[in-house]
């Protein structure tokens, strides 16, 4: 997502953790991780349903079961989708050998980077998911744990 003041927010608070750079990540990956699984616009929604998120394959499926009522706001869609899209990516890290987050020096966007070397555009599948609930997102978890 390309939000002026977010951006400069963000390289503030990266560079700060040093975190500006895919050297940074390599740095600091444990800090990277930490970051990107804030989530709180995802949490907060999940929390109001009932749906505990604990980083694990199960809250997935939780996620994937919600009543898609953000759907009414196109405002808050890529919010909830980048949300999404991070937490996706928070449980293959914490969960599958050998999976870090990655950031792509090209466009700065954190993925997720299997020990194969296949990279996951987590937050293009947690936009696709919060628009129109797909590809689930315990479906997609499933597939990259298999790898």
């Amino acid at each position: 997502m390309n939000i002026p003041f977010l951006d400069s927010w963000r390289k503030r608070h990266e560079a700060a953790r040093g975190l500006a750079s895919p050297r940074g990540a390599e740095r600091d990956p444990e800090g990277l991780a930490e970051l990107l699984s804030e989530c709180e616009l995802l949490r907060a929604h999940a929390q109001s349903a009932g749906v505990a998120l604990d980083d694990s394959p199960s809250s997935l499926e939780a996620l994937d079961q919600l009543q898609p009522r953000w759907r009414e706001d196109p405002e808050l869609v890529p919010w909830l989708g980048n949300d999404a899209g991070l937490y996706l990516g928070t449980a293959v890290v914490r969960t599958v050998p050998g999976a870090g987050w990655w950031v792509r020096a090209a466009d700065g966007q954190p993925v997720v980077r299997l020990a194969s070397g296949r990279e996951i555009d987590v937050v293009e599948a947690g936009q696709a998911w919060a628009a129109d609930g797909a590809p689930q997102l315990s479906q997609l978890y499933a597939e990259v744990a298999e790898n």
